[in-house]
């Protein structure tokens, strides 16, 4: 199933590139604050099958394109992401920074964007953004200490993700959580519709030029064992997002690039990338020089 957050926080089901309306029958409140629903959907949805049934019956679809899609999870109890977990990308980094060493960071969730946000560049001369190809996988049940042979349990769903990052040798969790550099969506296609997480291709282009590449089966600390180290240190909870790594190909975006996005039995999203006049600060004052290892 494909579960989407569209026109100011309504749940609706995809399919046949038409969109159901379930924000009633999941007891969802559009208007409530902070925009956390989707969690508490997230966490019973396995009782809403009859509901949800019952209301795409009466029909009254309206064609996906109509629709201004948003986030899928704008409000998780966290954003958690794993740092250099493809080896080609340890490698164009001359990183000894792998997952499985460090673990994983926490990105701010006003990072957060839907599919139909544009990437804000912040005014930092000198300075790169860089685009970073990722699925993110979506939390469907609480657990803490969650054994690997059980971790899948655990996935809700998946999605498309966008990690933008500010290229420096600053703090990663700053140089990561300008507002727009999570672009997460286009929707969660449930667990049950991916066949095998060990085995996801995913692309990234640029202005239709392919910048990046990869299947899950490549990855340093595969989707089990994330969820198993995410868990040890920390309660993971219905609606939690987890960032599953880049491969190699990171690159630069500019002003009026369109980045697109696209995971095998997920999706794909095009989002354009625009130069904003906020965001300098003391830390990015110096400019920095992003140099692919060879």
């Amino acid at each position: 199933m494909k579960l989407i957050r569209y026109n100011n926080g309504r749940i609706g089901v995809v399919q046949d590139d038409h969109v159901f309306d379930i924000t009633d029958a999941v007891q969802e409140n559009p208007d409530a604050w902070p925009p956390a629903g989707i969690c508490r959907v997230i966490r019973d949805f396995g009782q809403y099958g009859d509901a949800i049934r019952q209301a795409m019956a009466r029909g009254g679809s309206v064609p996906l394109d109509s629709v201004r899609l948003e986030t899928p999870v704008p409000w998780p109890n966290k954003l958690m992401a794993y740092p250099v977990n493809y080896h080609d990308h340890a490698k164009e980094m001359a990183s000894r920074g792998l997952a499985n060493v460090q673990g994983y960071f926490l990105k701010s969730n006003s990072s957060i964007s839907g599919p139909a946000d544009p990437i804000e560049l912040p005014a930092l001369p000198g300075r790169e953004v860089h685009h970073e190809c990722e699925i993110a996988l979506v939390i469907g049940r609480q657990g803490r200490q969650i054994a690997r042979a059980e971790a899948l349990d655990y996935v809700f769903g998946y999605s498309c993700l966008l990690d933008m990052t500010v290229r420096g040798k600053e703090e990663r969790v700053f140089r990561k959580s300008y507002d727009s550099f999570t672009p997460v969506g286009p929707w969660i296609v449930t667990a049950d519709e991916v066949p095998d997480p060990a085995n996801i291709n995913m692309k990234l282009w640029v202005n239709g030029e392919l910048r990046q590449q990869a299947n899950t089966r490549d990855l340093i600390v595969d989707i089990p064992g994330m969820i198993e180290v995410a868990s040890s240190a920390s309660t993971l909870y219905p609606g939690d997002l987890i960032a599953t790594g880049t491969p190699a190909g990171v690159g630069p975006v500019r002003d009026g690039d369109i980045i697109t996005i696209e995971v095998e039995h997920v999706g794909r999203m095009s989002i354009p990338v625009r130069q904003g006049n906020r965001g300098a600060n003391i830390v990015f004052e110096k400019p920095y020089e992003f140099v692919r290892a060879t």
